[in-house]
């Protein structure tokens, strides 16, 4: 879906839209998000003192984008990019005229209301506004450009967010081998046989979502209604969820898509990946397990789905991309899902950590507490994989589509994606302890709860980066009287 408005707002009037129609090419392997180049210089500063702060998420080397507008403010969301604790405005940025070429003209494209347009411009034009931002940021840039781009930055703290995208098609799949197992031993005991199910290790399982329900970080995530089957009853019951949960994913925003009845291979897939966000697939544990025989969650998904407001760049993560693994014993992918380059660096080692804030611990003035750790490198497959396969029947994806990875859990069990896993089904309870409050239990989510994620990037010779937050509050259940 294209932008269908004109970007507005109270001082830069309207803003001209560029062409909707996507180029057809891709680059040229040597300019592709995969490789390294001079925006991921360690060493590289801006003149922005935040981007310089130790440990921050949004250094000179990151440059996610999102959409935001001044807080409670009467205007358009905008197109924006971080730098340390300001956000670049690009609707400004195309008022002054501080860019040129491919790059002005994606600025132009990130100025409205969604990110769609942009994406739909393809790999190119993404590095190019990268890279031109990038050149004008550094430390020691000097000239009347860099002075006009100084005057489009907004601080942070001033400003909320907005979905970065139109999003046409939401899909969710189920690629974590750890999270499969687990839930397999609570759903079917351990029994001693595999708790994987046979298809797993062939394709990358996925199903269908709601898009009306996605909503940007601090979203307030209402109990659902629904039926589900207590134990031991012959009857279902019809209630507020009982066993509300969160899932730790990821998601991936298409950027080109590809024509009906068209596939995109496995090599080329990366190359229609705009960017990852941080998502939480809430999940309703009880009506799920009542109602996922024969054609899967329903009730249980629909009810909310919360991302990011940032995206971060395939091209900002490629210092963290690794070789992609699995046991030798497991099977061959089918040709269409091997791939010699997906092989060498499809994985991509991103940190990711969620915290559970209680009532009681804001009661207290306490902060949050972690509850799991992991990292995305473990999934079974690639965000490649999963693009790869979804298309491979002939499905064509749209610029802003969301593939959601499915819930990310690592090989131990303190690295659960969800509480259903670190609870056994909530019987084990985990104990919420921290710093200025008393202990609490969780088996799953009370009302008043705020699960929060995090997730970063980081390793030796290379710059630190991050996701920022998404976070999302649950409220109690709406009367059934």
């Amino acid at each position: 879906m294209w932008a269908t408005g004109v970007a507005r707002d109270t001082w830069y009037g309207t803003v001209a839209r560029p062409s909707p129609k996507p180029p057809s090419f891709l680059p040229r392997k040597s300019d592709r998000m995969t490789a390294l180049n001079h925006t991921h210089d360690p060493a590289a500063r801006s003149w922005v003192a935040s981007a310089n702060t130790p440990g921050t998420d949004f250094p000179i080397q990151n440059l996610p984008l999102a959409v935001f507008r001044h807080y409670q403010e009467d205007e358009a969301f905008r197109g924006g990019v971080a730098i340390g604790d300001q956000v670049i405005d690009l609707a400004r940025v195309v008022v002054v005229g501080c860019l040129d070429g491919l790059a002005a003209e994606a600025a132009l494209a990130g100025a409205y209301h969604n990110l769609n347009v942009l994406m739909a411009l393809g790999p190119k034009a993404w590095q190019a506004l990268r890279h031109g931002l990038f050149d004008l940021l550094k430390e020691g840039a000097e000239g009347p450009k860099v002075e006009a781009l100084r005057s489009c930055l907004v601080p942070q703290v001033a400003v909320e967010y907005n979905v970065p995208a139109q999003i046409g098609d939401y899909t969710d799949f189920y690629t974590s081998v750890h999270h499969s197992a687990n839930i397999g031993k609570i759903m079917r005991g351990d029994n001693g046989t595999d708790p994987v199910l046979p298809n797993f290790r062939w394709i990358p399982v996925g199903y269908h979502g709601r898009v009306s329900s996605i909503g940007v970080s601090g979203q307030e995530v209402r109990r659902p209604l629904g039926q589900y089957m207590p134990a031991g009853a012959t009857a279902p019951e019809f209630g507020p969820c009982k066993r509300l949960d969160y899932e730790l994913e990821v998601g991936m925003y298409i950027g080109q898509g590809n024509a009906l009845g068209d596939a995109i291979a496995l090599g080329e897939a990366d190359q229609h990946i705009f960017g990852i966000c941080l998502l939480n697939d809430w999940s309703a544990r009880d009506i799920q397990a009542w109602e996922y025989q024969p054609l899967g969650p329903f009730l249980a998904k629909n009810f909310a789905t919360t991302v990011s407001p940032w995206i971060v760049t395939m091209e900002a993560l490629a210092p963290y991309r690794q070789a992609w693994e699995r046991p030798a014993a497991d099977p061959k992918p089918l040709p269409y899902l091997d791939d010699a380059s997906n092989n060498a660096e499809g994985a991509l080692d991103i940190q990711l950590e969620v915290l559970l804030q209680t009532p009681q611990r804001t009661a207290a003035g306490a902060g949050p507490v972690r509850v799991s750790q992991t990292s995305f490198r473990h999934q079974y497959w690639t965000a490649a994989q999963m693009v790869a396969h979804h298309t491979v029947g002939g499905c064509n994806l749209q610029p802003g589509d969301l593939l959601g990875s499915g819930t990310i859990s690592g090989p131990t069990p303190s690295e659960a994606g969800a509480l259903i896993e670190l609870t056994k089904g909530g019987r084990e309870p985990v104990t919420l302890s921290g710093p200025g409050a008393p202990d609490e239990q969780r088996g799953f989510l009370e009302d008043g709860d705020t699960v929060i994620l995090r997730g970063w990037c980081e390793k030796a010779g290379a710059a630190r980066i991050g996701f920022g937050e998404c976070r999302g509050t649950v409220l109690p259940a709406r009367s059934v009287a």
